[in-house]
């Protein structure tokens, strides 16, 4: 702080707009999990679909994959729908807070986003997207190359606030989030699916991965976690669809999200022998989801078959709307809507998983 008060105090007006910037940074959050040794997180980027979008999707008017309206964020802050995909905080809010970086991760095309919000990191999601680059066409949303013409948008704007040297600290050390490959497996693979049978769309999907994953540790991105897919058919709509009478959990589906997962964590494998610099970590989070989706009273729930917001098993985004009921205690429920978990459910999955994977980005 010494340096910043002789910033504050000069007669040379040109420093106090970063002296500014540098103190509302020092305003972070207090941190909820203990970071390994030798270990600084100064920002969080995120890239994926609705399970981590923050707000991105929200002027998209011909998107179907839109949540700025009620009940969406029926328990977040003031109780206002901001284009989060659950009832409150999504991973992306639930990671910078337990790094005690921010509460909230912001969505990049907020208007009126702070300068201090560009330096400790935002959210590029967009609901929809996915690996394959139809899955974007058929829901309207942002592909995953879009979002990387965001991020490289991003970075000029970081370099006119802290200079050259700072930005490329700022990018080899922060944590780059990717959480895709949900709306390709539920979604996209039923139109895929009269070319491609489930290993080679896999492939397919692989393929776009390891090109955006490439060009994104070329932009100087360091510290890379890569979400596995999650147990796709055992979501509320896939039981729906493809569960038979008894709603179980669909086959198809799970077998498709396993498959890629194992080529996804040899990829990174991969991609880490081609940048020994970087840390490309793969993340398994099929395993504990599903074990709170099946064994949900173990954890506290009462129904992990179905969401909260209308029947619970077909309402997600714009079907998920001020029309529809909502349960009377979300904290019963696994799920939010037919498709997204509810904030307590992200919680019980993100503090584990940061725990257990962060000491591989020393």
């Amino acid at each position: 702080m010494v340096h910043l008060t002789k910033l504050l105090s000069s007669s040379s007006s040109q420093f106090l707009p970063f002296a500014l910037l540098l103190l509302s940074v020092s305003l972070k959050t207090e941190a909820l999990l203990k970071l390994p040794p030798n270990v600084s997180v100064p920002a969080v980027f995120v890239f994926g679909d609705s399970v981590v979008d923050t707000g991105n999707n929200n002027n998209r008017t011909t998107s179907f994959a839109r949540s700025n309206f009620p009940p969406y964020g029926r328990d977040f802050e003031g109780g206002v729908a901001t284009g989060r995909f659950s009832n409150g905080k999504v991973p992306s809010d639930l990671i910078v807070e337990e790094l005690g970086i921010k509460e909230l991760l912001p969505a990049y095309l907020k208007p009126n986003l702070e300068a201090s919000d560009l330096v400790t990191g935002v959210c590029f999601a967009s609901g929809g997207s996915g690996y394959d680059p139809l899955t974007s066409i058929i829901e309207g949303s942002m592909s995953l190359s879009g979002q990387l013409d965001l991020f490289k948008e991003y970075i000029v704007k970081l370099k006119g606030l802290v200079g050259d040297e700072r930005a490329k600290f700022i990018l080899a050390n922060s944590l780059f989030l990717v959480e895709a490959g949900s709306s390709d497996i539920s979604n996209t693979y039923r139109t895929r699916s009269l070319l491609y049978d489930l290993p080679s769309y896999s492939d397919l999907l692989l393929n776009s991965a390891s090109t955006f994953l490439t060009e994104l540790n070329e932009l100087g991105a360091r510290r890379i976690a890569v979400f596995s897919a999650p147990p796709i058919g055992c979501l509320p709509f896939q039981r729906t669809v493809g569960g038979g009478i008894q709603k179980n959990c669909a086959p198809r589906p799970n077998n498709l999200a396993q498959l890629f997962n194992t080529k996804l964590s040899n990829l990174l494998r991969s991609l880490n022998r081609n940048f020994p610099s970087s840390r490309n970590v793969f993340v398994n989070v099929y395993d504990p989801l599903l074990d709170i989706i099946l064994n949900y009273k173990k954890y506290g729930y009462k129904v992990g078959d179905t969401g909260c917001c209308g029947t619970g098993r077909i309402e997600v985004a714009i079907l998920c709307n001020s029309l529809d009921s909502t349960c009377p205690n979300v904290e019963d429920y696994v799920f939010w809507d037919s498709f997204h978990p509810t904030e307590s459910a992200y919680k019980r999955l993100i503090a584990p998983i940061l725990q257990k994977y962060l000491y591989q980005f020393k």
